[in-house]
């Protein structure tokens, strides 16, 4: 069993003191925050472009990356960091064309949106698709990948990992969006810091291995030693074409899922939601230039896992009793090799990332419950008070669901795998409704309530579409999931048009959403920005297609 030193302990309950201590004050700054949904659920006006920044690579980044997506580098190499790298172009897109929308309309949640330019059902049906989705899908898997992590490395049970990292969680989003907001800067350099150590430690094995004098060789031996691990591409007939297609990158699938998560996702769009224009547009680049980073933290460990699997020192390490290979090992079986006191550092960077996820998705959990779904048809009439103090409970209920239902997971082979397969169900639903709903004034209130409730269905039938059409003796190949997206969408739009064309409330154009060719402006340093992001993308996809 691997247990921490007690300088490894000191580092870590240093972090955990600082960021509690940190998150304790900003509250106390603002105790009026307790009494205001607005402040609870959003800190309108109170985050700094840097905060908002922080928060949404906070909000994104967590052990589904650390331990997930190194798991998914180690199986299919760095193919993977498409998630991270469209991403980038991504949240440009949203910054310049979703974010205004949402502000000059003065949107505070998905379902508002949805409510204000469709109707309340569409808003209550997508509410109860996300929260039973942020619930069951994301926080869940969070909490088994963080457990697993830590139960790897610190010898505590399970079941003790999934309580602890809920209590630190609950303690902070309790605190509302202020809270998290300021302590996920904290969050994101402890993060960022403790993964490049474990970057630097995964090169540096390689170099041992493979008698390079430097982590700069032990990187130039990782390209070598897996070459087939550096390529973006995944042709047809590569053994993990079905989980990340590679005309997906050119067709659209990609795009559609980054679209919908950073544009149409209530626990990343939150951020930037109580911030002026101008802000909110900074905060996001500064997100855009940070996740350009992030396949360097947990993408290269895994590969340097997998290098040092095929040679040897990591055969044990990296199968079970039965002597099956586990990916989702590699992060965990890298962080027991660190060092006495930068085992704590790691420990730290993991937990962070895993607390700073839990509370930005559990906020986002009890703000749709509490703004859309309770005040809506519970209470109307509730008070400031009894609406946070719902929200709360809120965060409550929803942690205890997640902690009984994340022993489910064990399992799963590749849980990033899972969590994008299985939130992409309703992806392509749901951003047909929201794009149409920003830019055509015609789609009407029918042709969204069709879409929403026949998207999932439909994403069900493709999924099983083999033995669907085994059924009638036809042969069918699978269809990957970034395909079945990109077909399910397509579907969506082409029901959305028809039916808004049929429908006779589309002879009237809807004006419940403002939308004006000024909004759309930037300023020249976002458009200095953005052109260097789109350049080291560029790059990188150049010389690793």
């Amino acid at each position: 069993m691997n247990h921490l030193a007690i300088a490894d302990y000191i580092v870590f309950f240093v972090y955990f003191i600082i960021v509690v201590g940190y998150g304790y004050w900003i509250y106390n700054r603002r105790r009026k925050a307790e009494f205001n949904t607005t402040d609870f659920f959003l800190a309108e006006g109170s985050l700094t472009w840097w905060a908002i920044g922080a928060s949404l690579i906070a909000s994104n980044i967590s052990a589904e990356h650390f331990i997930g997506m190194a798991g998914s580098g180690f199986a299919m190499g760095l193919a993977i960091s498409s998630y991270e790298w469209f991403a980038a172009a991504t949240l440009l897109i949203v910054a310049v064309f979703f974010i205004p929308i949402y502000l000059r309309n003065h949107i505070y949640t998905m379902p508002q949106f949805l409510a204000q330019r469709y109707s309340d059902t569409v808003s209550t049906i997508l509410a109860v698709f996300w929260l039973v989705v942020y619930v069951l899908v994301n926080l869940t898997s969070i909490l088994y990948l963080g457990a697993i992590a830590i139960e790897s490395l610190v010898g505590i049970s399970f079941t003790a990992c999934t309580i602890g990292l809920a209590v630190f969680a609950i303690f902070i989003t309790l605190g509302g969006m202020k809270v998290i907001g300021y302590t996920d800067v904290i969050q994101v350099v402890v993060l960022i810091f403790g993964g490049l150590v474990i970057t630097y430690l995964a090169l540096e094995l390689v170099a041992q291995e493979t008698g390079a004098t430097s982590v700069w060789g032990g990187l130039l031996s990782l390209r070598q030693k897996a070459d087939g691990h550096f390529h973006m591409f995944l042709p047809k007939g590569h053994p993990h074409y079905e989980e990340l297609p590679g005309m997906a990158l050119v067709t659209g699938g990609m795009w559609l899922n980054n679209l919908y998560y950073w544009g149409c996702n209530q626990y990343i769009v939150q951020r930037a939601l109580g911030a002026d224009l101008k802000t909110a547009r900074t905060g996001i680049l500064f997100a855009a230039f940070l996740k350009l980073m992030i396949p360097l933290i947990v993408v290269i460990p895994g590969i340097a896992a997998y290098v040092l699997y095929q040679s040897g020192p990591f055969h044990a390490a990296m199968t079970d009793a039965a002597g099956v290979v586990k990916p989702d090992h590699a992060y965990p079986v890298l962080m027991n090799l660190l060092p006495v006191g930068m085992k704590g550092l790691a420990f730290a960077a993991l937990t962070a990332a895993i607390v700073a996820s839990l509370a930005s998705k559990c906020n986002s959990i009890s703000t749709i419950f509490t703004l859309d779904l309770y005040r809506k048809y519970v209470d109307k009439n509730a008070s400031e008070r009894k609406l946070v103090s719902v929200g709360r409970w809120g965060i409550i209920v929803s942690f205890a669901i997640a902690i009984g239902l994340a022993p489910l997971l064990r399992s799963l082979d590749q849980v990033y795998q899972y969590i994008q397969e299985y939130t992409n169900f309703i992806t392509p639903g749901i951003f047909a409704i929201f794009l149409l709903g920003f830019f055509w004034k015609r789609a009407t209130n029918r042709a969204a309530l069709t879409v929403a409730i026949l998207t999932l269905p439909l994403s069900i039938l493709l999924k099983f579409w083999p033995a669907v059409m085994g059924m009638i003796g036809v042969e069918a190949d699978s269809i990957p999931f970034l395909h079945r997206t990109t077909w399910v969408f397509c579907i969506d739009i082409l029901l959305m048009i028809i039916i808004s064309l049929t429908d006779p409330a589309s002879h009237e154009a809807d004006e419940s959403i403002i939308v004006d060719k000024q909004m759309f402006r930037v300023t020249p340093s976002f458009v200095v920005g953005s052109v260097g992001i789109f350049s080291i993308l560029a790059v990188l996809y150049t010389v690793f297609w």
